[in-house]
């Protein structure tokens, strides 16, 4: 059984073409999306479009929500002013854009999705089982990781939200994070996602994996939408740790 796990698109159509076609090579049995399909960069019209086309189960991510409900906060965390500035051009900007029609695919996407495998029971997410925009990051303590599956049967947890791909076993529970296919904040700038592999011998097999995709086609978008630069620099090559 391989399912694969993508999310936190947040409109960047090239990486998402670059993830897809990596998904496609690998033939997994089942795709799962865990939102924020926009937010950021030129193309939440074209993201939605191809998700909605993919006919997958697809969570409602904070910014999904936001856009989906013409809010005024998407629901992130920001740790200076600078940031919480871009962050509101960037949902006002988004929610100009995106139509109507796929504001309404937003905010009817799933609150959450559950599959059961051979003995895992597994639970996938945004943020966390609490909250939507809950970030469950790779230096979480272990017990604190416990707490937020304490209401829970699920020995798998997948969620996206944080940007920064991880997975841990703790107390017989896998925690998986996909990463961002659009914007990671882990250091390197390739598309992420993850595939799953539930073994015959009934392992887990967890593959963080990553993509290139052309940056200058995202170069030319951004100056055609106005959009501001710092959203593309912050995508650059040289940010690779």
């Amino acid at each position: 059984m391989k399912i694969a796990v993508l999310s936190d698109i947040h409109s960047n159509l090239p990486a998402l073409k670059a993830v897809l076609r990596d998904i496609e090579n690998l033939q997994p049995d089942k795709m799962i999306c865990l939102g924020d399909l926009v937010g950021y960069a030129p193309f939440p019209n074209e993201v939605v479009s191809i998700i909605q086309s993919l006919n997958i189960p697809v969570i409602m991510g904070n910014y999904d929500q936001g856009v989906g409900n013409d809010l005024d906060d998407c629901g992130c965390a920001y740790r200076t002013d600078e940031e919480r500035r871009l962050g509101v051009i960037s949902i006002e900007w988004t929610k100009k854009m995106t139509t109507s029609e796929n504001k309404r695919y937003l905010r009817n996407l799933l609150p959450r999705y559950q599959l059961t495998h051979g003995s895992y029971q597994l639970l996938f997410v945004h943020g966390s089982p609490r909250r939507i925009n809950e970030y469950l990051f790779p230096d979480r303590p272990d017990e604190n990781l416990v707490h937020t599956m304490m209401n829970e049967s699920a020995n798998v947890l997948i969620c996206g939200h944080t940007h920064r791909p991880f997975s841990r076993k703790v107390q017989d529970v896998w925690f998986i994070n996909d990463g961002s296919v659009g914007r990671p904040k882990d250091g390197d700038w390739r598309a992420g996602w993850v595939l799953l592999t539930i073994l015959d011998n009934h392992a887990l097999q967890i593959e963080l994996r990553r993509c290139e995709y052309d940056l200058e086609i995202l170069k030319t978008s951004y100056a055609n939408s106005k959009l501001p630069t710092k959203y593309y620099l912050d995508l650059l090559p040289n940010k690779v740790l």
